[in-house]
């Protein structure tokens, strides 16, 4: 019987918090697979993935780089991932094409602000993962402490496989809980050596094998059956029972390791191709075509249809990166874009090594591949086959938070910096590009500062402009914090010929978003913070017309009477109305419910929100009290607080206004010390001084 070449497949990304080890897992991966045969090293600058001048100048991954490799007989599609939540968008467009991820986590500092973020992003992906506890030769490592954080701050069930041999410095290698074998990794030894349990550790080793199984069995039918009539699991049942937990989501299998010193690498190659999935099985690509949802399997003979969630602008040309759902592509198609609705010529196929690409002469389904020759492909685009249309949903793109107003230094250069910041946002949907009305100026916004400093450089090294950045400010939402009722807005407008009459009567109240009402009750919709809908009876006010007063109302959100900034978090009802017999159109309806939201919202209490986050300091315990007052002079509200290896961890929740510029604050008042994380949490209320400037 022939094997479907699929099942020897494996997309998945590497996900972590910043500085946990992610690139340098990478890096191990591709030297241990033999992709490269010198180990790269993020502190020399000469890693693969990092290839970006800013990445190796900052020591972070900014941008998620796609690698192939094959161990094993299969061959394994891998993104790296950025940490830093200011670029968690890159992470978000490669959950949404991946089948499976490796979770890496510090063995010291176990789960960190930013590994909790993008568990949660796979969790709404539906990824499946396996979690790799690195750096287990550090001073203060310990893996069931790391264990811990990960069942109480993630709430999964861990299924540790692996014992460590060795603490700290003194880590040389594992148990392998499975099969009850060691591996141990000799200094400057490229492979583990095989051997039995050592004697030491033989009791500890077979208790928690012993425990694997009860968990395993608990969990899984199959092993259970096995486990009460043997009382316990051959290790053929248990890994079994381990990639059916895995792939379901019901656990998530632990290894552990330091990358860094290249052990542990083997046994997590060995892992992600027993226990994640392939293309064939995680569910079918569901799609829609004039309404109606369709499926397309994992299948090379399925029509084509592939999603671009990556574009990268080379010197050498246009790069577009796909995941292939089904068909196949060949150098020389024409695809169809489902969202311009054109045709586009595929030029090239790449198989990608981050900066490094081979040429393919097709890509079959459960592929991820780069493609060159599409011109108006965008991440988030749909590619299908021309006579078999199909629009997948985009990944979703998250709201700046942050500005800054950005100018030429040269008057000559105006046109030039519009044509960069315009392919600045091509390639990275969470940046946005717009023009002050009031005063002019060219305006950039992202997801935070960092984010906004990697894109000013990228114009100043890519395109070799000069710019003026000014100081960042914030994004700003007004919110209605006591409404009206009743309010009466009437549009008359007479100018010869046909006229314009509107009659529109609104109540404006406060909503929130819970996750429990969507705003969709009695014929009502929602989206973006904003609930409308209609009790007008006796058909007062025609369908027709309901709609385009809600739409006017939607227009009426940009701008809120406080700032002029956008309006969130209200809920507008349509109670009465009147129509002219002649002169009542959808235009009409739809002004008015501009203008007569406009003026409900001015005499509505409204409130200012911004934007706030919570921050993770990490300081040595002798200045601790500095940092507490200086969170609370930034409006900080202190929310948690702890011991780890020496070191004070406050966690708190401070305005983002608040932040600039607090890293080197922070490393003033602790010598260098100190460290910080931040994450969005949301929308708070402004203090009354912040709402009058």
């Amino acid at each position: 019987m022939r094997t479907d070449p699929l099942t020897t497949v494996r997309n998945l990304g590497i996900l972590a918090h910043v500085d946990a080890g992610k690139t340098t897992v990478t890096e191990r991966i591709l030297y241990t697979t033999g992709t490269t045969h010198k180990r790269g090293e993020v502190h020399d600058g000469t890693t693969v993935t990092d290839f970006d001048p800013q990445e190796r100048d900052r020591g972070i991954t900014i941008f998620a780089a796609a690698v192939s490799c094959a161990w094993a007989g299969h061959r394994i599609n891998l993104i790296d991932t950025p940490g830093h939540v200011d670029f968690a968008d890159e992470v978000e467009r490669s959950l949404r094409v991946l089948d499976g991820a490796v979770a890496v986590f510090d063995a010291v500092a176990g789960v960190e602000p930013q590994s909790e973020s993008v568990w949660r992003q796979a969790d709404r992906h539906g990824v499946p993962r396996i979690a790799f506890v690195n750096k287990m030769d550090r001073a203060g490592a310990d893996l069931d402490t790391a264990v811990a954080s990960i069942r109480e701050r993630l709430h999964p069930v861990p299924l540790v496989v692996q014992l460590p041999i060795g603490t700290e410095d003194g880590f040389t290698g594992v148990v392998d809980l499975p099969r009850m074998r060691a591996l141990v990794w000799a200094d400057g030894a490229d492979g583990a050596e095989e051997g039995p349990v050592p004697d030491a550790l033989r009791e500890e080793a077979a208790r928690r094998r012993r425990l694997l199984e009860e968990a395993v069995a608990e969990r899984h039918p199959a092993a259970l059956e096995e486990f009460c009539d043997r009382e316990t699991l051959t290790a053929a049942t248990l890994t079994d029972a381990l990639r059916d937990l895995t792939r379901t989501g019901d656990g998530v299998v632990v290894l552990c390791g330091s990358a860094y010193r290249n052990r542990g690498v083997e046994p997590l190659l060995d892992a992600v191709v027993a226990y994640l999935p392939s293309p064939l099985d995680v569910p079918a690509v569901r799609g829609t075509h004039d309404g109606t949802e369709q499926v397309r399997p994992a299948d090379p003979a399925a029509p084509m249809a592939a999603l671009a969630f990556k574009v990268n602008a080379t010197a050498t040309g246009r790069l577009t990166y796909l995941r292939v759902y089904s068909g196949t592509i060949e150098k020389g198609d024409t695809v169809w874009d489902a969202g311009t609705r054109r045709g586009e010529r595929v030029g090239r196929i790449l198989r990608v090594r981050a900066d490094r690409h081979d040429p393919l002469e097709r890509a079959v389904a459960g592929d991820i591949v780069a493609v060159v020759g599409l011109k108006s492909a965008r991440a988030g685009s749909t590619l299908c086959a021309p006579g078999a249309p199909l629009l997948l949903e985009p990944p979703g793109v998250p709201e700046p938070v942050v500005h800054v107003a950005v100018e030429a230094r040269r008057a000559t250069d105006t046109d030039r910096l519009a044509s960069a910041l315009a392919r600045l946002a091509e390639e990275d949907p969470s940046l946005a590009v717009r023009t002050d009305p009031e005063t002019g100026q060219t305006v950039l916004s992202g997801m935070g500062e960092l984010h906004l400093e990697v894109a000013t450089e990228r114009v100043r090294r890519e395109h070799g402009l000069e710019v003026t950045v000014g100081r960042p400010g914030v994004a700003y939402r007004e919110t209605v914090g006591e409404g009206v009722t009743g309010f009466v807005h009437r549009h008359v407008k007479q100018d010869g010929g046909a006229g314009q009459f509107a009659h529109v009567v609104l109540d404006v109240e406060p909503w929130e978003e819970d996750g429990h009402e969507d705003g969709r009750e009695n014929g009502g919709t929602a989206g973006g913070g904003f609930v409308f809908r209609s009790t007008v009876v006796g058909g007062r006010v025609p369908q027709e017309y309901v709609r385009a007063v809600e739409a006017g109302c939607r227009d009426a959100l940009a701008e809120g009477p406080l700032g002029g900034h956008p309006v969130t978090g209200l809920r507008v009802t349509l109670t009465d109305g009147q129509t002219h017999v002649k002169d009542s159109s959808d235009t009409a309806f739809r002004t008015a419910g501009r203008f007569g939201l406009r003026d409900a919202l001015r005499a509505s209490q409204m409130v200012l929100l911004e934007p706030v986050v919570e921050v993770t300091v990490t300081v040595p315990e002798d200045g601790l009290g500095g940092v507490l007052g200086d969170l609370a002079a930034r409006r900080g509200r202190v929310t948690g607080s702890d011991t780890r290896g020496g070191s004070a961890v406050v966690t708190a929740t401070v305005p983002l206004a608040e932040l600039f510029g607090y890293a080197t604050r922070l490393r003033s008042r602790t010598q260098g010390r100190g460290t910080f994380t931040a994450r969005p949490t949301g929308y708070a209320p402004a203090p009354a001084v912040t709402a009058a400037r």
